[in-house]
């Protein structure tokens, strides 16, 4: 059989036995969970099945060694996400690559969230509530990262991060409702995300892993938790390498992620993207099992070369079990 062959079937079997050996592991509680949320339009329209796509400043939210070859000095991007319940995700993300990345890529991200005001209650003395007016909410990490191509075939990839979360201040910890205690609620801790990327040499094939908000755990009072704990591995591939047409202006990059969460099942990522003359991209993606709520995803791109400066717009559309649909708006930029 061809060494090549080989390496493809023996990255696929790894990809369904990493599926299939951690489904029965005991699942744990985690914090801070706005980190899982994805911070691009593309990705979640496949499905967010990127963990060996190579990509670029987006990458950091996903895999930072996805970002070693960005062929452009700099790249920028910013993106939306209107979740349930009116809350809003903000992500931002910007790589640099000096010297046509001479000394590798640097990455800085920041992912925000506002999740509204919400009302302060306490129990009265007839057993109803007692309103205490409204706090609001909100969650910051903000990201250093680095890449860098080690070969032509294999790189690696790293971020540090800064995460706080501020539950509100005024919340009440102690007492009754005639003499009760108040405090803010925060809490911030250093986390860390580390990924590789491996060009097999067969055609466009990559594999690719990831580790994701590994930190130690935090405390809120007496309760302890960790943060979303994720490892990914991956596989992709433009389809359309096995066909006779012109790769400039037809491909189609099919994608496979296998995701063991600390705080869930066991999960499988599918995606795909079509992309007509490297301007217009269709994308479709699924989840599964279906207890991750997300389930089939659909999206769009364009983007549009003025004079050297590229310019992206990519939106998203997610199911969402019995959830209303999540929408996600991503716009980039490249020079």
């Amino acid at each position: 059989m061809n060494s090549k062959l080989k390496i493809i079937l023996s990255a696929v079997m790894l990809i369904f036995v990493a599926n299939s050996n951690f489904a029965q592991v005991k699942l744990a509680q985690s914090g801070m969970k706005f980190l899982s949320i994805g911070g691009d339009a593309r990705a979640a329209a496949m499905g967010a099945s990127v963990t060996s796509v190579e990509g670029n400043s987006s990458s950091l939210f996903y895999n930072p060694a996805a970002m070693s070859r960005q062929t452009k000095t700099l790249d920028v991007t910013f993106a939306n996400t209107k979740w349930w319940a009116d809350i809003d995700y903000i992500n931002a993300a910007l790589s640099y690559a000096p010297n046509n990345g001479l000394y590798g890529v640097f990455g800085l991200s920041v992912a925000s969230v506002d999740y509204g005001k919400l009302f302060r209650t306490i129990i009265g003395p007839d057993g109803g509530s007692i309103e205490l007016g409204t706090y609001s909410p909100t969650a910051l990490a903000v990201g250093f990262s680095y890449a860098k191509a080690l070969s032509d075939k294999f790189s690696v990839g790293g971020t540090v991060k800064y995460v706080y979360q501020n539950i509100g201040d005024g919340h009440v910890v102690g007492g009754d409702y005639t003499n009760y205690e108040t405090a803010k609620i925060d809490i911030d801790v250093m986390a860390f995300d580390f990924g590789i990327l491996y060009k097999t040499g067969f055609k466009s094939l990559n594999f690719g892993m990831s580790i994701r908000n590994f930190a130690q755990e935090i405390t809120y009072f007496e309760e302890s938790f960790q943060l979303p704990l994720s490892f990914k591995l991956g596989l992709s591939m433009n389809l359309l390498d096995f066909a006779d047409v012109n790769s400039q202006a037809h491909s189609f990059i099919f994608s496979l992620d296998t995701e063991h969460p600390l705080d869930n099942e066991e999960m499988l990522h599918i995606g795909g993207e079509y992309t007509f003359m490297n301007i217009l991209s269709l994308r479709a993606g699924y989840v599964t099992p279906e207890t991750s709520l997300a389930g089939m995803n659909y999206g769009v791109g364009i983007k549009y070369d003025l004079n050297g400066i590229f310019l992206g717009v990519d939106y998203a559309y997610t199911e969402f079990g019995d959830f209303d649909p999540i929408h996600r708006m991503s716009v980039k930029l490249s020079f």
